[in-house]
This record gives structure tokens, sequence and C-alpha cells, in this order.
């Protein structure tokens, strides 16, 4: 069964981050052992600071959703090894219905491909010809289901040579004096020993009784075989290795890594019925035809902590959106059937996680419990934010609780460390931004919450830059850093755009793109809901 993946926004920040671990571990408490957490950006800070003193890792990134090969039901057709018989490979395409199979080196990486037409055409080749090489012993024993007669005795590893039937009253005696020949004989005694008295590069004896003396022979490969002769005339030439026949140049093969689109683009170009699979060690681990590409298998979605399209995983209109948790407002994103949504007006997403964790009877492990109340800690501004509620007051404290810390001392590890001075100012910008869409206008808000916003500001003129650049490129009607005072209680407001709607929207004066709003706290009740006031 694949992965059904928990995400949380671009940009995430720390409730987006332990929403998606906290979901996942409660599903896979409750036996649902295929929910697995991802993020679609970088760990700022913050929320490394929260990770690290609970000793957990980050999830893992993940750069997109779109549909790769992985997600397609592909076929897990056989890979042979380019030494198996050609006998070997009819056999295995004709048991499953397969028509080309891959063929790998000792390694297991791809060495070629084999159709069954590549088989046929050989077979018929084989019809105006009666002579093989380098046919490894090993092979035509397998093949003939035979044994060798003087298997102590022989030092050869291979056979080669003309190919002669000795009927048993009229045979070649060119068989016989040509010592570079194959003979396959009946139960003909006197026929045997000549041919070993000649030195024939191999006897073959159909249904025939063996002679201890023919056990001697040293020089003759010897195998005795319960077939027909008609029927090793013919196998003979099946023994030999399909790294003879099969195709090893102009192979199209694709990665599990590979995206839908771009092979889509690929097998339209080419002719071939069949693609080789491969993983990230260049394993071979199917096949895949354009058959495949006509119900792709969708990644499937869990949203947490957002539910607007510019601000989710690139690629989110090829995923399968299974169920939204969030504490905004109702965005953008439409699914094709109805979902589970769950939206609230609290402060933080683990709020609502921590409530479906006490709905299913499932008590959060301590170190889940603590990154959650950190989370609310985090998104609550040590529950000064004007979003924050009493229920996340209490989840919070029911969380400490479980967790056995306390919450003062954890916000004050949260907060107290500042922004980071190793990072350049388009880092610090991107750690915590959304885009949003309000009533035809496109406006981007970053918030960075520091115990020093002085210390932040001194930075200034390199934010401004990075948000003209930002606002040049993406086309934007405003662009906002809120950089938010926890010791403060407000927020600094940096900006490009229209000092009007600064004006208008916070009611205060702005000066040379910059202003303070005492107890703004909040970019998702305080800054969003004033800019759709003034452009609803």
């Amino acid at each position: 069964m694949s992965d059904i993946y928990v995400t949380g926004h671009r940009n995430p920040d720390t409730d987006s981050i332990v929403a998606s671990m906290a979901y996942a571990q409660l599903r896979n408490s409750l036996g649902d052992r295929d929910y697995k957490a991802v993020r679609i950006g970088a760990i700022n800070d913050e929320t490394q600071r929260l990770l690290d003193h609970f000793g957990m890792e980050p999830p893992p990134l993940i750069k997109n959703m779109r549909t790769q090969i992985r997600d397609l039901e592909y076929d897990p057709t056989p890979a042979l090894n380019n030494s198996v018989t050609i006998h070997l490979a009819w056999l295995t395409m004709g048991s499953g219905s397969i028509n080309v199979v891959p063929i790998v080196d000792e390694s297991g990486r791809l060495f070629g491909m084999l159709s069954a037409g590549d088989i046929a055409t050989f077979d018929l080749q084989t019809l105006n010809q009666n002579r093989v090489d380098d046919v490894p012993v090993f092979n035509l024993l397998s093949v003939l289901e035979g044994s060798l007669v003087n298997d102590f005795r022989l030092e050869r590893d291979s056979v080669s040579g003309e190919v002669y039937i000795a009927l048993p009253l009229h045979y070649q005696d060119q068989a016989l004096t040509n010592p570079d020949s194959i003979l396959i004989v009946g139960d003909q005694p006197e026929i045997i020993e000549q041919a070993i008295a000649s030195g024939v590069n191999c006897l073959i004896l159909c249904r025939a009784e063996v002679k201890p003396e023919w056990t001697r022979c040293d020089s003759t490969v010897i195998i005795s075989t319960p077939l027909s002769a008609r029927r090793v005339s013919r196998l003979i030439y099946q023994a030999l290795p399909v790294a003879r026949i099969g195709k090893r140049s102009d192979i199209l093969a694709f990665h599990l890594s590979d995206y839908l689109d771009d092979a889509k683009e690929i097998m339209l170009k080419s002719r071939f019925r069949s693609y080789p699979v491969l993983d990230e060690n260049e394993q071979v681990v199917g096949t895949i035809s354009r058959f495949h590409l006509l119900k792709p298998r969708r990644k499937q979605v869990v949203l947490v902590d957002h539910n607007e399209a510019a601000q989710s995983v690139p690629g989110l209109e090829q995923v399968e959106i299974l169920e939204i948790i969030d504490h905004h407002r109702l965005a953008d994103i439409q699914t094709g059937q109805p979902i589970r949504v769950r939206n609230e007006p609290v402060g933080s997403t683990n709020t609502i996680i921590t409530a479906m964790y006490q709905e299913n009877g499932v008590v959060p492990p301590p170190k889940i419990a603590g990154l959650m109340a950190g989370a609310i800690l985090s998104d609550t501004v040590m529950f000064k934010s004007p979003t924050c509620t009493q229920r996340d007051i209490a989840m919070a404290e029911r969380l400490a609780r479980f967790a056995k810390i306390s919450l003062e001392e954890l916000g004050k590890e949260l907060f107290s460390s500042g922004v980071s001075d190793g990072k350049s100012a388009e880092e610090l910008f991107k750690t915590d931004y959304k885009q949003f869409h309000i009533s035809g206008q496109n406006i981007g808000v970053s918030q960075i919450t520091s115990a020093d916003a002085e210390h932040v500001l001194q930075r200034r003129e390199e934010f401004l830059t990075v948000m003209e650049r930002e606002q040049s490129r993406k086309g934007y009607d405003l662009v906002i850093l809120m950089i938010t005072d926890v010791l403060r209680e407000g927020s600094f407001l940096l900006y490009r755009g229209s000092d009007d709607t600064i004006q208008q929207a916070f009611g205060v004066e702005p000066h040379d793109r910059q202003v303070f709003l005492p107890g703004v706290m909040s970019r998702k009740k305080q800054i969003i809901p004033m800019l759709t006031a003034l452009w609803g």
C-alpha cells in the first residue's frame, strides 16, 4: 500500500511541521500504518530548537507532489540474468503472458531487453543453420533435462560445433570424422563408441543406456537426456544465454522518481512497447508501457495548517486530497470528491489535533506531546496572540502534563534565542512566508517573531531589497514583513506597495515604508482581515 502523505504549508512554521508529525502519529497509532509526515520547505530556527529539545528528527523534505513512475501500477516483471537460457526466458514469458523482460547483469543492473519477438526471430534463423558456438554445458544440461555422463573427467565449461542427428539406418559420416561437431544419437552403442573414438566435441545420448566405460572419457562432453532426438535438435539453440540475442543499444528506461508528464513525452516519441523501470540503485523493479499511463494512481495527501493552493505543495493539482485540518480561513482548494475537513477557530492546528487524540482515546507519546505543546506556544506567541483561545491554553497545559514539561520554560527557550544572524535576509524572509489572493489582489506576507525586534530591524534595508525583488518577480500588489516583538506585544511592518493601502487598512501614518502596530501579533487574525475588509 502506498504512503499517505501528511504535509503542512510551504515555508513551514513550527505549528505546520509538528501538526504533520502529530497527525501521522495518531493515524498510525490507530492502525493506519501508511501515514507519513513530510514537509515541503526548510525547517526554521525555532522549529529546529523545539525538535532538538525533544530529540526528534524533522519530517523528510518533498519538493513536489507530481505523479511519478513509482505511483503507477507498473508490471513487476521478472528480470532475468544475462546468463540464463533463451529457453528459460521463453518459459517465463509464456507463464505470465509477458511480451518483454529486462535482462540484468550480475549486480542486478540493466543489461538489455528481450522480447518474445526477439526469441521468435532467432528461432526462425536457426532453421537455416546447424551450428552453435560456446554453449555453456550447464545451460545444455538444464534445457535438455540431462546429466553429464563423464562429470568427474571433464574440464570444459562450454561446447561448440556443427549439429548432427545420427539416424538408426542412415547418418552422416562427416559427424564422426569432424571433431568440431555435436552429435545427437539414440540407443546406438556402435555409433556412440565411434564418436567417442573420433573425439567429437559433444555427444548427446537420447533415451540411451549408458555403458560404464563411457564415463571415463575425458575428451568429449557426453550428455544423457530423456528427450527425443528431434526435440534436442531444436532445444540446443535455446540453451544459448539470453545475452546473445537481447537488445542492448538504444534502450529507454525510467526511474521510480521520474515524473509521469516527462515519461509521457518520451513514450510518444519512441516506438517501444515496454520500458524497464529502475530504482534509486539502478536495480530493475519492473516494466511500464503506455497502458499504465491511462489511469495513474495519484499520491494521497492530508493537508494540515493550510487550505490555500498558493501555500500548498507544488503539483497539488495531481494529488488526491483525503483530508484537511486547519485553523485558517477557507480558501481556494478544490477537490473532485467529498473529503473530511476540520476547520476550527483556534490559535493552533495542534490544538485541533490534540482534540482528535482525545476523541480517539489515544494519549500522545511524551515527545510528541511536548512538540505539540511547543507548537501551540509558538503559534499563539505564548498565549499573547489574539488568535489564542481558552482551548489552546487548556490543550497546551494537558500536553505539558503528558510530556512532564514547563510551558513557561519551553516558551522562553523558543523565543529567547532570537533570529539567527548567520542567515541571509532572503532566508529569514522566506522562513514563514505566505501568499494570498484577496479580491483580485496578490500579496505576500512574511512574519519573523523575536524577543528583540530592534535587533532584527538593523537589517531593514536588506529586507526591503528582498521584498522589492519578490514584488517585481511575482507581480505582487503588496509585500509585507511582520517583525513581531514578543515582549512589546506588537509588530513592526515593513512593506513594498501603496502607502495609502497601509494607512487605510491599519489606520496609521506610514513613514519610510515602516509602521509599528501595537497589539498586532497575528497575520491570520489582524493583518489579512484588515486587507480583506479594505479590498472587499
